[in-house]
């Protein structure tokens, strides 16, 4: 690790003379050389880089902005929304940087990274060998020293090789260094149950990295907050973790021809109802959206909420959901044992006791490894029909 990152710089500081003219340049050129990046600030202080309440409050302000402009929008597939975050951070900060297998002419596994390395040079779109503990820890150590890379996981599940890197480095250091490092680092890549993918193809590592303090965790589920979310993670002086669905980087969806991002820490209303409260994330969304309309042609009135933020909780939005609902269900795609789920019931039962007409319900995936036979993968993962039935007898 520590051999390539003095590679690296070693190059990047020979092509130092070459194009430190472009700095000083009226309109930003955009940066190929990542050691130059890392001594350059993002251009204009009015477009400085937001943290924590300021881009609560920037997502607050586009949230309305959004529901007018998606008019003049335009539609992209899930995949392409997040290709275009990455464009445009790369273009607008130069200290902003891409690793990982096959990311560079490639394009990516699932093309997230689709002529990046054309654009902006392979020393900004880094490939690298299949060693995810070294380039995990390359991206850690790049972060320390100014850069803001995004180290992509060609699946997350391999990203366990990387599991010190990312729980004892990518955590912890702000801390253990009292302060003197930042670790503006983003992790993503696909995840999730796909179909018949195996077991090892199919992790859902939300319950893996949720205990690890110093660490944000946020999942999309739709081309509109995939790009947003992903946006304001590079913009974050915190090291953040993006899940992305294997299923979902062929959703399409208008979006914003604006420049926008979306909070990390919020929430997202996508069904305001009144009688229960059922919260979700990534692909369960999309599970829990068939199961409403069942639910409603019954009579039912659901409230579905997609949290989003993984760690911490949007217990502002949730709590002001169960304060009117009285009920919750919880769906999600993580296991059983030690999920999502069980923390986000620990923190709704500690939080919210007294608003509660009864129990919290949660539907996870089952305790053992994913199947390849189709049939016994569906089995393993919550269906609507679950759903609705939870719902019932939640509302009995």
């Amino acid at each position: 690790m520590a051999a390539a990152a003095t590679s690296l710089h070693a190059t990047a500081a020979a092509l130092h003379g070459a194009v430190s003219k472009s700095r000083s340049a009226a309109i930003p050129q955009v940066a190929t050389n990542v050691r130059l990046a890392a001594g350059s600030t993002r251009p204009g202080s009015a477009r400085a880089r937001a943290r924590g309440g300021l881009v609560a409050a920037r997502a607050a302000a586009v949230k309305d902005e959004a529901a007018g402009s998606t008019a003049g929008g335009h539609e992209v597939l899930m995949f392409e929304a997040l290709r275009e975050a990455m464009i445009e951070e790369m273009t607008l900060d130069p200290t902003v940087c891409m690793i990982g297998e096959d990311v560079g002419d490639y394009g990516g596994s699932y093309k997230v990274s689709k002529g990046l390395s054309e654009m902006f040079g392979d020393l900004r779109v880094l490939d690298t060998p299949i060693a995810e503990n070294s380039f995990t820890g390359m991206g850690v150590g790049a972060a320390m020293k100014g850069l803001r890379p995004v180290v992509e996981g060609m699946n997350m599940g391999f990203l366990l090789l990387a599991y010190n890197q990312i729980s004892n480095n990518c955590g912890m250091l702000h801390y253990t260094s009292g302060g003197q490092f930042k670790i503006p680092i983003v992790i993503r890549g696909p995840g999730g149950v796909g179909r018949q993918l195996g077991a090892e193809h199919s992790q859902r590592l939300e319950s893996y990295f949720q205990s690890i303090p110093g660490l944000q965790m946020v999942a999309c589920s739709t081309p509109y907050n995939a790009k947003g979310l992903l946006k304001a993670a590079i913009r974050s002086e915190n090291p953040v973790v993006v899940f992305e669905h294997v299923l979902l980087y062929n959703m399409k969806e208008k979006i914003p021809d604006e420049d926008y991002i979306c909070c990390l820490e919020e929430a997202e209303m996508v069904r305001p109802g009144s009688q229960v409260t059922i919260l979700t994330y990534s692909r369960m969304r999309y599970h829990v959206m068939q199961a409403v309309k069942t639910l409603v042609n019954k009579g039912y009135d659901p409230e579905v909420i997609d949290i989003r933020s993984l760690k911490p909780f949007d217990l502002h939005t949730i709590g002001n959901s169960v304060k009117k609902t009285h009920r919750v269900l919880i769906v999600e795609e993580c296991m059983r044992t030690g999920g999502i789920g069980a923390s986000l019931r620990s923190a709704i039962i500690d939080n919210f006791w007294d608003e509660l007409d009864a129990p919290p319900m949660c539907l996870s995936s089952q305790d053992v490894p994913t199947p390849y036979a189709a049939p016994l993968e569906d089995a393993t993962v919550v269906q609507p029909l679950q759903i609705v039935a939870a719902i019932e007898e939640i509302c009995r």
